[in-house]
Formats: C-alpha cells, structure tokens, sequence
C-alpha cells in the first residue's frame, strides 16, 4: 500500500475515533459530524485532514490492516512449526483490535458501494493473509488445495465473529491442526 502522509494530534485523534466508531457502528451509520464531534474537532478540521469521508474510511482500513499486518508477522518470527497457525491465533492474542463484530474487512466489504476506494484495501489485505497462509502451509505440506481450504474455514470463521461465536474460528484453527499437525 501507498505511504501516507503522517497525521497532525487532530487527524490522528480523528482517525481513532472513526476506526472505533466505523468498526463498532458501522461505516454507513457513522457520518463525519459523528467523527468530528466525538473527536471533539470541527468538521472543517476533519475535512482538512483526509478531504473526504470516503479517504477517511480508506484510511481506517490502511490502519487496521497494517496494525493486523505487523503483529501476524512479529508473531510468526518465533512462532514454531507448523507456523499457519499464527493465521488462526493473530484473530484473538491482539490487546489492541476489536474482534466482537466480526472482520472489520468482510464487514467494509458488505457494507460499500462496489467503486468505493476502500474496497481496493479489502481486496489487498485478503489477498495478503491467502498469500501469506498459503506460504505458511507450504512450509509443512505440498497440498496447494489445503492453503485454500484453510483460508476459506478461516473467512468463515471470522464472518461468525460478527455473530458472537468464537468457537468457529477454533475450530478451523482445529482443521489446520488436524492437515499441519500440533505446534512443536
């Protein structure tokens, strides 16, 4: 993804504020007055960080995913084989991320028009967990066909955390285990 620019106190209180708000309410239901005023900013403020709400969605995702990103990838350097597993883990070992509605990305998914910019960091974040769990699972098997499988039970998986059943995604972390094996 594209470096963005840094964000002065206002954008970055903005910024929180809409990724907690988005992911709890909805990005739909939340408009920039909600923001700007529980960000305690005037819209103006708002507008003159991101331009728009559409660039301020996008910039929500951007930050979710690369807060996601970095820890999937700090956890996967000492994690031991069979290492996909983190896939399943990074969902719920996070202090930081929300997880009771559900993927923040299915959830932008279904919820934007189908030319809204922010589905292009939707696209890019769920290609880089297939591309990154097929890699991990090719460390343990040469089954291109589990990679898929498991990255499927796993979409399925958090779509149900949206449903408040956290059990779904132990069990396609169970699935990985019953095709990779126990961690070492």
């Amino acid at each position: 993804m594209d470096e963005e620019q840094p964000l002065t106190p206002a954008g970055r209180r903005v910024l929180d504020v809409a990724a907690a708000l988005f992911y709890r309410d909805g990005i739909n239901t939340v408009g920039v007055a909600r923001v700007a005023e529980v960000a305690g900013v005037t819209k103006k403020t708002l507008y003159d960080c991101f331009g728009s709400k559409d660039a301020l969605v996008t910039r929500y995702l951007r930050q979710r995913h690369q807060r996601w990103w970095e820890h999937l990838e700090q956890r996967l350097e000492t994690a031991p084989a069979p290492r996909a597993l983190v896939v399943f883990d990074a969902y719920f070992d996070h202090p930081w991320l929300d997880t009771d509605r559900g993927c923040a990305f299915l959830n932008a998914a279904a919820e934007l028009a189908p030319d809204h910019p922010a589905l292009d960091v939707v696209r890019h974040h769920k290609g880089l967990v297939r591309r990154r769990l097929a890699e991990l699972v090719a460390e343990t098997t040469d089954d291109p066909s589990l990679a898929e499988t498991l990255f499927l039970a796993l979409e399925g998986a958090t779509a149900q955390l949206a449903l408040a059943d956290h059990g779904h995604v132990a069990a396609a972390r169970r699935l990985a285990v019953a095709h990779l094996g126990e961690p070492a």
